[in-house]
């Protein structure tokens, strides 16, 4: 409670998370441009993340979703909007509690009860914004399905034998970064990517999950037959069965 709430900061986490773009681009670093000079042969540093986010499939996407999500950015940011008026009310009042020096027991509870909304109220902006965040994770996965592919392609025609992730290397110069002739890879590969995902769709590490959590349920392996016993035939199904999840 050290930290003095202010009504125009109270929903800056949720705000942001609307009017923000995807992590991957907003964090990935320009493609650096390779230069000549003294290098070990065969040799190379590989920023995976900034060359998925670097290609014209990426890009094209991220310039397409505001269109195309239009409306659930709209009702999203509509609804952030409505949540911090909500919310100005009960820091206005906390603060001017605060100053007037009240005591802990009073500022206490409207502290908790502001952060408690303002939780919720993150929660349920992330979910109005599952679509887009969908929408994204579709993208890159079809992108990355290609990067192992666009990884040998890059080493072969950079002559590359061993490929080290930049954070590993203190320091290099630009000749030894393979990010961008892996962009260009991917742009080869896969010049474009499809936006919307089907209905249904989750993203890979959550399909990962599902099949660990499945395969965790289906137990240990029977234990093997007495010796001289008769085999038992398995049971039939008894009608169609819902998949598993």
């Amino acid at each position: 409670m050290k930290t003095l709430l202010k009504s125009a900061a109270a929903l800056s986490l949720v705000l942001a998370a609307v009017a923000a773009p995807t992590a991957m681009a907003q964090t990935a670093p320009a493609a650096a441009t390779p230069t000549t000079g003294p290098l070990v042969p065969g040799l190379a540093i590989a920023n995976f993340d900034a060359a998925v986010a670097n290609t014209d499939a990426f890009r094209a996407a991220g310039q397409q979703r505001p269109t195309t999500y239009k409306p659930v950015y709209d009702q999203t940011q509509a609804r952030a909007r409505a949540i911090e008026a909500e919310l100005k009310p009960l820091v206005d009042r906390f603060n001017a509690d605060r100053a007037a020096k009240k005591p802990d027991a009073v500022l206490q509870p409207q502290y908790l009860a502001i952060q408690a909304r303002q939780e919720t109220a993150k929660e349920e902006i992330q979910r109005m914004m599952l679509p887009i965040a969908l929408s994204e994770a579709y993208v890159v996965e079809q992108i990355e399905d290609r990067l192992d592919q666009a990884v040998r392609n890059a080493m072969t025609k950079r002559k590359i034998s061993l490929v080290l992730n930049p954070q590993v290397v203190m320091a290099a110069q630009n000749g030894y970064d393979l990010t961008p002739t892996l962009t260009a890879e991917l742009n080869l590969l896969i010049p474009t990517a499809q936006l919307v995902p089907p209905a249904g769709w989750e993203p890979r590490q959550i399909r990962e999950a599902r099949a660990q959590q499945a395969a965790q349920a289906g137990g240990a392996p029977a234990p093997a037959a007495a010796a001289g016993a008769a085999p038992v035939a398995p049971r039939p199904a008894a009608g169609p069965q819902p998949e598993g999840r």
